[in-house]
């Protein structure tokens, strides 16, 4: 069975990282120089999470602003997903917003992506309205999505009910 561990991005990271984003996003993908100002953003979090080679296989960057935590973004190079790596990410992001009281969060994702979609919403992400013309590649709208409360007991419970099943 594949190991993965988990830690804050790092420099050395950056490479295997913007190659998923390629993958990922083809010519409109982070620049080496957006991750780079990420890594010395005061408000941001971002999380790599490693296979047992120690390559970066996908990440996840949050910034967190007073009892909120906005998902920048979150990726997995497309040879590692469906190894519920997203899920792994995202739980780990919900512990450090756990540890640092934040209360609520929020993110933007395409309207089209719908394995995204479902991701969030299995995690009790609700849509609450619309960006139009967001994604500056094709004008694809963006779909606002909120967590609840994460300390409310019935999220506390979905949360405990996913990092068990994982």
């Amino acid at each position: 069975m594949q190991e993965f561990v988990i830690r804050q991005m790092e420099h050395k990271d950056i490479d295997d990282i913007l190659q998923i984003e390629e993958l990922s996003y083809g010519a409109h993908h982070w620049s080496r120089d957006s991750f780079l100002i990420e890594l010395n953003n005061k408000i941001s979090s971002y999380k790599c999470i490693l296979n047992s080679e120690n390559k970066c296989v996908g990440y996840m960057g949050i910034w967190k602003i007073i009892d909120e935590a906005h998902v920048t973004n979150l990726s997995i190079h497309p040879d590692w997903r469906n190894k519920k790596l997203a899920q792994r990410l995202l739980l780990a992001s919900l512990d450090e917003c756990y540890r640092e009281k934040i209360k609520y969060i929020t993110l933007e994702v395409r309207v089209s992506n719908q394995k995204a979609i479902n991701l969030y919403e299995k995690f009790g992400f609700k849509s609450l309205g619309l960006r139009k013309k967001y994604y500056q590649d094709n004008n694809e709208d963006a779909l606002i999505m909120w967590s609840e409360n994460i300390f409310d007991k019935k999220y506390k419970e979905l949360y405990d009910r996913i990092k068990r099943d994982l």
